[in-house]
């Protein structure tokens, strides 16, 4: 690493104490339009578009007619379009999914703007500060997911609360040809650039899930912690029935956490608490505090505090800040 490159500890300390920006540009953002665009949302996905206003925003999650997660991906309302940006590794799924259930009488249209635009995301409690040594005032509301267009500089950008992470910041987009100055204009006024291992280390410390991970097949939203993106008061969408039945009936059978280790670990090994299994490592990083997870507990094994073995080293159940189990 070369000397005028910021080392994974402070870029860490940035996102935690300062401000750090992170190049998000590789996942997919989808522009969904057409007079149906909410109502379609609305259908095909866990959260409430039906009552969202432009400028406002949410996360949402896809899931199959089984309930078992697709993607949790961030949707921003403006005036003539719903923003959807998807992970990057369900790119292409997500396009052929959405495409797969628009009927011939839906009018909407699902366009796939990625490579036209850049997202950059600004992690940090200094983040407000650094925008406003830029020149962008405070827009007066603190919403998770709302949003603006409006000019940094000389840069039209839109720009959201919220980064991906269960910290303070923003989430810019920008158009594609404009981000390699955008991205210096920020780094000049302080931010300091977070890759792509640091911002994985991040996202495990905070407990987001990821498809291919957390986000499989085998898991439900409600059993990966994404609660607050689901409404259980509207009406029909793929997945309903079951995510109600085992809302109604206490079926969640498993719960993602947060666990503290003793050493290292691979993803994949089996926990255990006295003897016998009980859940599943899904990510694992080293942290200035140690080696830390994610993992699937069964329900009836308990949660925050228990004591249990993964393969041969020890680990501690505990909260991380981006999930909720009710």
């Amino acid at each position: 690493m070369s000397n005028n490159q910021p080392t994974i500890t402070t870029t860490i300390q940035a996102a935690r104490q300062g401000v750090a920006l992170a190049d998000l540009s590789h996942w997919g953002l989808l522009k969904i339009s057409g007079d149906d665009r909410l109502r379609y949302l609305h259908n095909q996905s866990t959260n409430d578009f039906q009552k969202l206003q432009p400028g406002q925003g949410c996360d949402t999650v896809f899931v199959t007619s089984t309930a078992r997660t697709i993607d949790l991906a961030t949707a921003y309302i403006t005036e003539n379009a719903v923003l959807v940006l998807i992970s990057p590794n369900r790119h292409q799924q997500m396009l052929e999914w959405l495409d797969r259930f628009i009927f011939p009488m839906d009018r909407v249209e699902v366009t796939d703007i990625s490579s036209e635009n850049a997202i950059l995301t600004l992690i940090g409690p200094e983040s407000d500060t650094l925008l406003a040594k830029l020149g962008v005032e405070s827009s007066g509301s603190t919403a998770y997911g709302s949003h603006q267009e409006l000019m940094l500089g000389e840069f039209k950008i839109r720009l959201a609360i919220g980064n991906g992470l269960a910290l303070p910041g923003y989430t810019l987009i920008i158009s594609i040809t404009e981000a390699k100055q955008l991205r210096q204009t920020l780094t000049t006024a302080g931010a300091i650039p977070l890759d792509s291992q640091t911002w994985e280390q991040l996202r495990i410390e905070q407990g987001r899930p990821v498809p291919d991970l957390e986000l499989t097949e085998d898991y439900n939203p409600l059993e990966a912690g994404l609660w607050q993106t689901i409404s259980l008061e509207k009406g029909c969408y793929i997945g309903q029935e079951t995510i109600a039945r085992l809302n109604t009936y206490k079926g969640v059978k498993q719960r993602l956490w947060g666990i503290r280790l003793q050493g290292s670990v691979q993803p994949g090994t089996v926990v255990t608490s006295e003897g016998t299994k009980v859940g599943k490592l899904t990510s694992f990083t080293n942290t200035d505090q140690g080696a830390f997870g994610l993992v699937y507990i069964r329900t009836k094994a308990g949660g925050v505090g228990l004591k249990v073995q993964v393969g041969e080293v020890e680990g501690e159940i505990v909260d991380v800040p981006f999930l909720s189990h009710e």
